[in-house]
């Protein structure tokens, strides 16, 4: 009786770390799908509907904000905009306004399957950067895993068998950003609280952004148009505050590999709404892809 009384407190303290890095790789998976919406609303904007790519970015980072301040409060923004860390927010706000315009471009030439089979090149890229600069070492089992991940992505990509459309550049310039984007919301984690980062993170996109789109400036012309912006908006803002939710509960090396489950939402939406057909290569690549996110998900939960 004794013995099982002592034990317990123990175990659940030992298992406690786990089931955050769990709860963090669930918000991950959430807040990927919930980004694969945002893409393909995006694609049918620019590509469909052919409206100007910096109108749609602008819009992105308007709503956002509006959301933001109309969810936590309009009394509250004095209280939202005292950070600890002004230069880190600034930076990492400008990182998800690039990470968006080059996304935007990027979805504009290529299938929805083709941009994120680069993007997942991203976990290497934070897995690499996170220990310089926040301390958090991958071990060697989970940076096997995400090399594994990685030879998927060769396995879908196929460099060198077949030409590669120029756009892809606007795709790898949308990963490198949001790689960095993502070690600066996992290092503000600890120094500001979830508010102020969710209302700095809109703010550089909607400043930069509003010049360029009122150059160009379309009206719609349906209210199809309108619904979209302003679900390309809410499902931006829902995404990145499950981002920062993620990044909260557990190291950036641990969560950022489930970036892979995109391989999933991606090429179903690229195919319900564009017709876009996954080849067999990225059907092969995907299962690599995913069984090395299933043996991460093995050793969070259980090891």
């Amino acid at each position: 009786m004794t013995q099982a009384n002592i034990s317990t407190p123990r175990a659940t303290r030992a298992h406690k770390p786990e089931r955050r890095h769990v709860a963090a790789i669930a918000l991950m998976c959430a807040a990927v799908t919930v980004f694969a919406i945002v893409d393909a609303t995006a694609k049918y904007l620019v590509d469909v509907r052919a409206l100007p790519v910096a109108e749609v970015v602008w819009v992105r980072f308007a709503v956002h904000f509006l959301l933001t301040v109309a969810v936590l409060g309009p009394l509250s923004i004095k209280q939202m905009a005292a950070t600890n860390k002004p230069l880190h927010q600034l930076v990492r706000s400008l990182l998800v306004a690039a990470t968006t315009a080059f996304n935007v471009l990027a979805v504009k030439y290529l299938q929805l399957d083709q941009t994120i089979t680069i993007f997942f090149l991203t976990p290497l890229l934070v897995a690499a950067l996170a220990g310089p600069l926040l301390g958090e070492w991958a071990g060697w089992r989970r940076l096997l895993a995400i090399l594994s991940g990685f030879l998927g992505v060769l396995i879908v990509t196929r460099p060198g068998f077949g030409g590669i459309h120029w756009a892809v550049i606007y795709a790898f310039g949308a990963m490198v950003c949001y790689a960095l984007y993502n070690i600066h919301t996992r290092y503000m984690a600890a120094h500001d609280s979830l508010r102020v980062t969710l209302f700095y993170t809109p703010i550089a996109g909607t400043l930069i952004a509003a010049p360029f789109a009122f150059a160009v400036w379309q009206w719609p012309q349906d209210w199809l148009i309108w619904g979209l912006f302003a679900l390309y908006g809410f499902t931006g803002a829902l995404g990145h505050w499950l981002l920062i939710l993620s990044f909260k509960y557990a190291p950036a090396p641990v969560v950022a590999p489930f970036v892979y489950v995109g391989l999933i939402s991606m090429p179903v939406l690229g195919y319900v709404i564009f017709d876009d057909v996954p080849t067999l290569w990225t059907l092969s690549g995907g299962m690599v892809v995913v069984t090395s996110g299933l043996y991460l998900l093995y050793r969070e939960r259980y090891l």
